[in-house]
């Protein structure tokens, strides 16, 4: 399968390269891109293009800052309803879990992952294979993440440190001004670590209500970039049916489209029921609602479909050992 990119990604190099005074329509149009495609929040173009779009302005402009000038001019909208989920997040902890669910609705050729330890938390950033390593693009989103960071938790944010994969600069006095951290070079991969107190204070930007309708925006578009992933497109339909509590394989299939059997068929192919995805969804959101203080207890358990406290209460308790309100 190609690797494809949202294309909202050429309108931050369209306006990186003007801020250089240079004219990005030749660029352009030798590449075959075409800006209009950026007003499409669904329109995907080739991951080649942008690859090489990068590796053209880097050529062009020579500045070895240009990745964090490509952060600055970057715009949420860029990478659509991934931005504002991150936005309405809880904690910058359910934040990077948004993050690492769903990076391909911006782009496929990027994998983050995490990683903790006692004290720690760190986002993982790593190309895919058969994609060019690009330094200056590594800087764009690292520098990215952390300017998401510092939205939801305020401008006085500072990382515990950054590894960056990539040599030092003759001059990396911008790495550190930016980041405000210690940086270290040559390192085994490119991640951002911040201290687990940070990751998890509550924010008072967050808005679960909001965060889950951006969630399920993006289940349905990864779902139909997927068209055949029967797993997603079954989650996508869950998380719109349950608040209506009536939320069944029948009713699931009738929206697909599909009859009970097929769906069946079909999730035994990939060694899953519709129980076990169910499950799943309604285990996921419930641990992003119970963080949520401004949630009681009974809403997030009409908001999951259960019909009584008491059937949430039992499931949460199945899902993490513990009861809702202790677990709160």
């Amino acid at each position: 399968m190609s690797l494809t990119n949202n294309a909202g990604a050429l309108n931050t190099l369209w306006k990186v390269i003007e801020s250089y005074e240079q004219n990005p329509e030749p660029l352009f149009k030798q590449l075959g891109l075409d800006l209009k495609l950026a007003e499409d929040p669904s329109a995907r173009i080739p991951y080649a293009k942008v690859e090489r779009l990068w590796q053209e302005a880097i050529a062009l402009l020579a500045d070895p800052n240009i990745g964090f000038k490509a952060a600055e001019l970057w715009h949420p909208s860029s990478a659509g309803a991934l931005s504002y989920a991150w936005l309405t997040s809880a904690s910058l902890r359910d934040a990077f879990g948004r993050l690492v669910r769903y990076i391909r609705v911006t782009t496929d050729a990027i994998e983050c992952h995490t990683e903790e330890s006692k004290h720690n938390f760190s986002i993982l950033h790593a190309f895919t294979a058969d994609v060019a390593y690009i330094p200056e693009l590594v800087d764009f989103r690292l520098a990215t993440i952390m300017n998401l960071c510092r939205k939801n938790y305020g401008p006085s944010l500072n990382p515990v440190t950054v590894n960056l994969s990539h040599s030092a600069p003759k001059d990396s006095g911008a790495y550190f001004a930016f980041f405000r951290c210690p940086i270290n070079f040559n390192s085994p991969q490119d991640s951002l670590t911040f201290t687990k107190k940070v990751i998890d204070k509550r924010l008072g930007s967050g808005n679960p209500m909001l965060a889950q309708l951006h969630d399920q925006f993006m289940i349905k578009y990864l779902a139909n970039l997927d068209a055949d992933n029967v797993i997603e497109r079954i989650k996508s339909i869950i998380i719109e049916q349950l608040p209506s509590g009536n939320v069944t394989d029948n009713s699931v299939a009738n929206a697909l489209n599909m009859s009970r059997r097929t769906i069946h068929r079909r999730l035994q192919q990939e060694e899953t029921t519709f129980r076990v995805i169910l499950n799943e969804v309604r285990s996921e959101l419930a641990d992003q609602y119970i963080q949520d203080s401004s949630l009681n207890l009974n809403e997030i358990s009409y908001l999951l479909g259960f019909s009584e406290m008491s059937s949430f209460s039992r499931a949460f308790k199945r899902w993490t050992g513990d009861s809702p309100s202790s677990y709160r």
